[in-house]
């Protein structure tokens, strides 16, 4: 506890913008970051606020930092990894400081590229949606454990619950989970969109 007090004095009494430069970058190490998570990093670690400005400006100008580029690949991994629905992907970056603009342009964004991917789809249909792919996806991972359950009515209420879990919109899990169902009923080992469970 003695230590960190220490450390927090001498972090406030800072002078050299190289010191807090080296403290941004090796909090950029692990992952990319927001704006608002180095700037919340640095402020807790009580740097001046004027070094702290001048470390996000500069990290700004290199290209370190970069709000737009960080909730594009945000979104991206999320919809590799952990598939979420667009209510949770904009409640997640607006925690990581976001501005809204960026976040709406990101999701908008995505949408197009799943249009660019399915020219034929209608734009007006859940299954023709960003969100609808990435509860696909989702309910392909977890495809197995869903068949283990016997009834079909009990394992598309499961499907929607996990669906709205995740944060996608009631008629995004409504349709999913139904066509999911739908598709394990018919003895489709394959799920919705071709992928085999795992």
């Amino acid at each position: 506890m003695a230590d960190r007090k220490l450390r927090l004095e001498r972090h406030a009494a800072e002078t050299n913008p190289d010191a807090v430069m080296n403290a941004a970058a090796r909090f950029l190490e692990v992952r990319s970051r927001s704006v608002y998570e180095v700037r919340r990093n640095l402020s807790s670690a009580q740097y001046p606020v004027e070094l702290i400005q001048l470390t996000i400006e500069r990290l700004i100008e290199l290209g370190m930092l970069d709000d737009r580029a960080f909730a594009r690949a945000w979104v991206e991994s999320r919809d590799r990894a952990r598939p979420r629905g667009e209510q949770a992907l904009r409640r997640e970056l607006a925690l990581k400081g976001i501005d809204r603009e960026v976040v709406a342009e990101t999701l908008l964004d995505r949408q197009v590229a799943v249009r660019d991917e399915q020219p034929d789809a209608d734009p007006l249909l859940a299954e023709g949606s960003a969100d609808a792919r990435a509860a696909e996806r989702l309910l392909t991972k977890r495809g197995t454990s869903l068949a283990r359950i016997p009834e079909s009515r009990d394992r598309r209420q499961r499907a929607y619950a996990l669906l709205a879990r995740s944060g996608f919109a009631p008629d995004v899990c409504r349709d999913v989970s139904t066509r999911f169902v739908a598709a394990m009923d018919a003895g489709d080992d394959e799920g919705v969109d071709g992928v085999v469970d795992e």
